[in-house]
């Protein structure tokens, strides 16, 4: 077998229009290199291949037969590289048919996906949006390694990641509708008498935001009576319109969740709770067109107004 890394594809390029040219000299001419050069590519050419290819014939130059039976085959092939070439410059996003994949916690497959899922329809009418967990993204090493094209996260500084701000989501608590303790907002005194839900998304741990939450109750001097443990926040609301428990999550995702659920969303005794959430993609895939536009349609459909690339 031949190892294509060890071949210099320019070889065939320049062999396939000195065959065409049956002349060096128009070869170079048309290539627009010197007659030496092309005297040069068709001698390893010839190495390469293991047969004359082109003889002298008066002023011109004759294929042999070998040479004859490889024009067309150089020419196909020459054609499909220049399509793919032409392809990658071309890219409408009318009519590409790319799954690009993005990855996020339940909290904005919830709220935000929807919003994006209907963006990214306008810029790529024709593409498929595929949605990973944050679990999916650790698993498979990260936005570096390959796979997932974008992330909505909590702000990253890993190395060769670049990213943009989206939008501030506060963090508020969820009831059922008749919730027999809590009226429209949380406060101090019932904080004790509350059994709470907590949320574990990445990998069934506590992750930052989790710690960011607790971190300021107990600066409060708040402590939660945790009594149910869940991998998101849409079983959490389940779980609080089904009993007197306690659900803190984000503001987009439990407003979303209470146009379906019998849920209340209260303020919690915490002022100026919340986080802010990024976009983050990788150097990787900075210029890929089809990226790009994954991107433009997350920022339009979600970037507060104040936001501005990073």
């Amino acid at each position: 077998m031949v190892n294509l890394s060890a071949v210099d594809l320019n070889l065939l390029h320049v062999l396939a229009v000195t065959i065409e040219e049956r002349s060096a000299t128009r070869a170079a001419r048309r290539l627009g290199v010197t007659q030496s050069a092309v005297s040069n590519a068709l001698a390893r050419a010839r190495e390469l291949l293991g047969d004359p290819l082109l003889v002298r014939d008066g002023r011109g130059m004759a294929p042999t037969p070998a040479a004859e039976a490889l024009l067309p085959e150089l020419a196909a092939a020459m054609g499909q590289l220049r399509s793919v070439i032409e392809h990658r410059r071309r890219f409408d996003p009318r009519t590409s048919t790319r799954e690009l994949t993005l990855a996020c916690a339940d909290n904005s497959q919830i709220a935000d996906v929807p919003l994006v899922a209907a963006a990214l329809a306008r810029e790529m009418p024709l593409a498929r949006l595929r949605v990973v967990s944050i679990d999916t993204l650790i698993a498979s090493g990260g936005l570096a390694q390959g796979g997932i094209d974008a992330a909505i996260v909590l702000r990253r500084r890993d190395p060769g990641l670049r990213v943009a701000a989206l939008y501030r989501d506060p963090t508020v608590g969820v009831v059922r509708r008749d919730h027999p303790v809590v009226g429209r907002r949380l406060t101090r005194s019932a904080f004790p008498r509350l059994g709470f839900i907590d949320v574990h998304i990445t990998l069934g741990r506590p992750g930052r935001g989790h710690a960011l939450v607790e971190q300021a109750f107990r600066a409060q001097g708040l402590v939660r009576r945790i009594a149910l443990v869940v991998p998101g926040f849409a079983p959490a609301a389940m779980a609080a319109a089904g009993s007197d428990l306690v659900a803190c999550m984000p503001r987009r995702t439990a407003q979303a969740l209470a146009s379906h659920l019998p849920l209340r969303v209260v303020e919690l005794p915490v002022a100026d709770l919340g986080h802010e959430m990024w976009l983050a993609w990788h150097e990787r895939t900075h210029k890929d067109p089809a990226a790009a536009c994954l991107r433009k349609a997350i920022v339009e459909a979600l970037r507060a107004p104040e936001g501005r690339p990073v």
